[in-house]
């Protein structure tokens, strides 16, 4: 019905629109809250450090944290860190056990112990362990994994052996290729790790590069040597998140 002017009939409910807008702001609002107060603590940290990484930085306001507006989220952030922290300090006393035995058996040069983001390395050059070709260790390279086996036993970490050759070519009855050459001596690290340090078999890996992954190019023989190479790599709990776990099946 129009009035006499012509113009319609003023429309007075056109402020629901407006509450109905409200309320669906306020909605979405609280669901956000509430999916904020249930993150998980450990993921927020890997999204954080990921999105760190990607961003050229070694450290952003998502690692450090700031205060949050939810209860519980800084305290658990709070709490991680700390976590973190002590196993980075737990990582540098293991590091310096091992250097010192390194030190006191006329090791340095041969054996070297750094902490990377991914742990603690101990990297032996290939003629501390093996014979040029072979796969076995020698006697006085079992007593040297034997003593840092011992020491690696304190820890409850993962550790890792990673073996490593050169880019001369091998073609032998047993190695047909660098990758079995290197897979071989990792395998030989860790059964001398289970089987007279005692470390379970549940912590321990094997894996051979072959010639893939060098730390300097393979243009002269001193840099071939760096390259040729065992690490065991003591894994930072972060790390072991993306391990394989074991399932426990139980047999009637």
């Amino acid at each position: 019905m129009r009035r006499r002017g012509g113009y319609e009939k003023e429309n007075r409910e056109r402020w629901l629109i407006t509450y109905a807008d409200l309320i669906t702001l306020l909605l979405i609002f609280f669901v956000v809250m509430y999916t904020l107060s249930k993150i998980d603590a450990n993921k927020y940290h890997a999204i954080a450090a990921s999105l760190s990484k990607s961003m050229g930085g070694s450290q952003s306001i998502l690692e450090t944290g700031g205060p949050s507006i939810v209860p519980g989220i800084q305290e658990d952030i709070d709490f991680e860190l700390d976590i973190n922290q002590a196993e980075l300090e737990n990582m540098e006393r293991l590091r310096q056990q091992i250097q010192e035995y390194v030190d006191e058996n006329g090791l340095t040069g041969k054996v070297t112990v750094t902490i990377e983001e991914r742990g603690v390395v101990v990297s032996f050059q290939d003629v501390v362990l093996f014979p040029l070709g072979v796969a076995e260790l020698n006697p006085s390279s079992q007593e040297i994994v034997d003593k840092i086996g011992g020491i690696l036993r304190q820890t409850s970490n993962y550790i890792r052996v990673e073996g490593h050759t050169d880019t001369l070519p091998i073609r032998t009855g047993r190695f047909p290729s660098n990758w079995e050459l290197s897979l071989a001596r990792s395998a030989s690290v860790v059964h001398r790790l289970i089987n007279f340090s005692d470390i379970s078999p549940n912590r321990l890996s094997a894996t051979g590069y072959g010639e893939y992954r060098p730390r300097v190019p393979n243009d002269t023989d001193a840099n071939r040597q760096q390259n040729r190479r065992v690490d065991i790599v003591v894994l930072r709990t972060k790390f072991q998140e993306v391990e394989p776990e074991a399932i426990n099946l139980a047999i009637d």
